[in-house]
């Protein structure tokens, strides 16, 4: 199993310098992400998956399911993504690496979408009729503040990252857990975040699609990768495991050996058992 310290230095890093890659990113203008805007919506209604009106007028018929949706849309993404790494670093670390590596090489490659197709978010088109929840009901949110709307690249909406992390989380539960309510819950989750980044206007059918298809090929190749690893690298921690394993059966058989060595002090220890006392009639 890797080291705590040293993986959760890794996400640390990581997750700063992702942050830090799209606060870069956005520093081009933002013609280009509503121009994209316009292309993406024209492309869905061509299609007529364009569900992202009307998810986005329902939810604000009901207020305090909007005000959650908004507090899910800021939480979930970073404690629930979190929660499930930690769940099975501790639970099933043979599964560990390569689910660790999907993820992270998932969101590594987001960041050539967001350079490359910057997307204004639905909540930017007010003249296509889109309502922000957050500032329409003055609501907790992931961009509540002018401080976190500054510190966030906003335009960074493709592939959706909230989608894809949340697949992650929901293909581990379902994948691993044992009990069938958790499982369940692996199955909803992905769900209920597409409909939440949908209906609070803060991505589009598309750009989810994207970032499911992204994670998905990514923890298909870090499977594969993983499986074919020669036993120096990914085999290591089997290794390891075994000789620990047979470190505790010396050690097991050498307190045994001790237990059956005579406690009287007039017998030399010479390292020999005493013959039990069948042994010796029969020796008679």
């Amino acid at each position: 199993m890797p080291s705590v310290w040293r993986e959760l230095a890794l996400i640390v890093l990581f997750y700063t310098a992702y942050t830090l890659t799209r606060l870069i990113l956005v520093q081009d203008g933002t013609a280009p992400a509503f121009a994209h805007a316009d292309q993406i919506l024209a492309f869905e209604r061509s299609l007529g998956v364009d569900v992202e009106l009307p998810l986005n007028q329902l939810l604000l018929e009901v207020p305090w399911l909007a005000r959650a949706a908004n507090v899910f849309y800021a939480t979930a993404h970073f404690a629930v993504t979190l929660g499930v790494v930690v769940w099975v670093y501790r639970s099933h670390p043979e599964h560990y690496r390569w689910l660790r590596t999907g993820i992270m090489a998932a969101t590594g490659a987001a960041l050539l979408g967001f350079w490359l197709y910057p997307l204004a978010p639905p909540r930017f088109l007010e003249h296509e009729g889109f309502v922000d929840p957050v500032t329409a009901l003055h609501s907790m949110g992931l961009y509540a503040s002018d401080a976190s709307a500054t510190l966030t690249n906003q335009y960074a909406a493709m592939p959706s990252m909230h989608a894809g992390w949340a697949l992650w989380c929901g293909f581990a539960l379902v994948r691993l857990a044992t009990r069938r309510w958790v499982r369940a819950l692996g199955a909803v989750y992905p769900a209920t975040t597409v409909a939440v980044i949908l209906a609070t206007a803060n991505h589009y059918v598309l750009d989810a699609v994207a970032g499911i298809a992204l994670v998905s090929a990514a923890l298909c190749a870090s499977r594969l990768l993983y499986r074919r690893l020669p036993l120096g690298s990914a085999g290591r921690t089997g290794a390891v495991a075994t000789a620990a394993a047979e470190r505790r059966a010396e050690a097991e058989l050498d307190a045994q050996t001790r237990r059956r060595r005579p406690t009287n002090p007039d017998i030399a220890d010479t390292g020999d058992t005493l013959p039990d006392s069948d042994a010796s009639v029969h020796a008679c």
